[in-house]
């Protein structure tokens, strides 16, 4: 069972409400016809792979900043 599914079926689920243009919402039809898979189940693996391509990791933020103090006086350099 793929990770994703494994992490659903323990997921307590919840009722959304939205709106979206009609055409979006069309072909996200028409995507779970072809795939064979519900609108939910789709909804709910988009949400989750923009959530985790639009959050920056709090490593990746404190990488930059300690690069960012270590590099003061180049930065200032070329500032200049």
């Amino acid at each position: 069972m793929s990770g994703f599914i494994a992490d659903s079926i323990r997921m307590q689920k919840i009722k959304i409400s939205s709106k979206v243009d009609e055409a979006v919402w069309n072909e996200l039809k028409a995507l779970s016809r072809e795939r064979h898979q519900n609108v939910s189940g789709l909804l709910t693996e988009a949400i989750s792979e923009y959530v985790r391509r639009k959050r920056v990791r709090p490593e990746v933020l404190n990488h930059l900043e300690n690069s960012m103090n270590q590099n003061e006086e180049l930065g200032k350099l070329l500032a200049q």
